[in-house]
């Protein structure tokens, strides 16, 4: 598995020479806040729901809602990516979102709940076309040798503004008394990351003119099929989302079970749950700073599956911690293989698709992701009342140790399907 890099390949490049490339870290600079803002918005959702009606049934919608429409609309985002102008789409998504947010202070009462449940739906199908968008652009201008240290500085970045958003809507929300004004400020992170994208290159955000001219000939639909058959016939596409997926069907589930499981398994206080997170978000940063220098010793596939598997171990593992200090030190432990998955994928998801299909592929990798999430975690509750929250982490260990298993094999073939399919496009010419 730990397969070391050909001699005669471009040595991976480090976080600062990309950052060095003024298109990408004006890329970066705008993701990171626009991530800050979408962590604003969840969480002064969830707390402004729960202030005016305190019903955790509702926050449960509010999560389901916020996570369909990548599901259900993600394939059509991708494709529109590969038809239109990227930098346009991250420039009008963020403009929406700001003005989405800030709508929901008009609403931010009681009988305003419908309403503010309208607004959070249809900011997450705005922010649907964001992700796409960006990650069809970034390969355009950064060289190939760097993406996987722009896929990890992109993740690592993202874990971090997490925890900023957070901090900053308790400072606000505690600040003024009151959760919307938080909104207001969230809005202005999104209008900052619209003039910084405005700066990047015109020319980067262009999509492959014939591409986008075959899609608005043959309509949506035809280019989303498409997309889905550059998948199905390519075996790294395939081991990676596969790997991935199967993952998230057995981690999704500590998402719904974590906080409960700490107070009631292991006796724990919530005021743990800062510590824990902070944990994983700095050994996350950690892995992210080392990501070039194993990137030099092994094949990306090999971070992937090892990272897959160690994240199973892991999460194994938490279904026997005996208390919060062995929760804790899981917590960190888990950040180092997580951020090799999330980096890995998305530079298999850059490295095996072109200029012309990037979009679709990077839309179809987020809707796998996003349905097994929502299955996971639509499980959990279930399978805890039967099993045992205990039993549930054991077995969503076991589900993502399946997963290393089924990317290994299937990158082991990758080469071979490879061989055949060039030997076949030769017998045809």
């Amino acid at each position: 598995m730990a397969e070391q890099q050909q001699s005669g390949a471009p040595a991976p490049v480090g976080v600062r020479d990309i950052l060095r490339i003024p298109d990408f870290r004006r890329l970066f600079v705008a993701q990171a806040v626009s991530d800050i803002g979408d962590g604003m918005t969840y969480l002064a959702l969830f707390l402004l729901v729960l202030n005016l009606t305190g019903s955790t049934a509702l926050i449960a919608l509010m999560s389901i809602l916020v996570a369909l429409p990548p599901v259900t609309i993600g394939l059509f985002a991708g494709a529109w990516a590969d038809r239109t102008d990227r930098r346009r789409i991250m420039l009008a998504s963020d403009t929406a979102r700001a003005v989405l947010v800030a709508a929901m202070v008009l609403f931010a009462t009681k009988d305003g709940i419908p309403a503010l449940f309208a607004l959070a739906c249809l900011q997450s199908v705005v922010g649907t076309f964001f992700s796409p968008a960006r990650s069809a652009l970034v390969p355009k201008v950064v060289p190939a040798e760097s993406l996987l240290a722009a896929a990890s500085l992109s993740q690592s970045t993202r874990m971090i503004a997490s925890v900023v958003g957070a901090t900053i809507t308790g400072t606000v929300a505690a600040a003024a008394g009151s959760v919307w004004p938080v909104f207001l400020v969230d809005a202005a992170t999104f209008l900052f990351s619209v003039a910084v994208v405005y700066r990047v290159s015109r020319n980067a955000g262009a999509p492959n003119a014939t591409a986008a001219a075959e899609i608005r000939a043959g309509g949506m639909g035809t280019a989303v099929a498409d997309g889905l058959r550059v998948v199905r016939r390519s075996p790294q596409l395939i081991a990676a989302m596969g790997g991935v997926a199967v993952t998230m069907l057995g981690i999704g589930a500590i998402n719904v079970l974590f906080v409960p499981f700490l107070v009631r398994e292991l006796n724990g206080s919530p005021a743990w749950l800062g510590p824990m997170e902070a944990a994983q978000t700095v050994s996350m940063v950690l892995a992210g700073g080392l990501i070039a220098t194993l990137a030099a010793r092994f094949r990306v596939s090999s971070l992937l599956v090892g990272g897959i598997a160690g994240t199973a171990v892991c999460v194994g593992l938490m279904g026997l911690a005996p208390g919060p200090w062995a929760m804790l030190v899981l917590s960190f432990s888990v950040g180092w293989f997580v951020m090799p998955v999330q980096a890995s994928t998305m530079t298999i998801v850059a490295q095996a698709t072109t200029d012309a299909t990037r979009g679709r592929v990077a839309g179809a990798l987020n809707a796998v992701m996003q349905t097994a999430s929502i299955a996971s975690m639509a499980a959990a509750g279930v399978l805890a009342g039967i099993v045992g929250m205990r039993t549930v982490f054991i077995a969503g260990g076991a589900v993502a140790g399946l997963a290393a298993l089924v990317a290994w094999l299937l990158f082991r073939s990758a080469p071979a399907a490879a061989a055949a399919d060039k030997a076949g496009e030769l017998a045809a010419a």
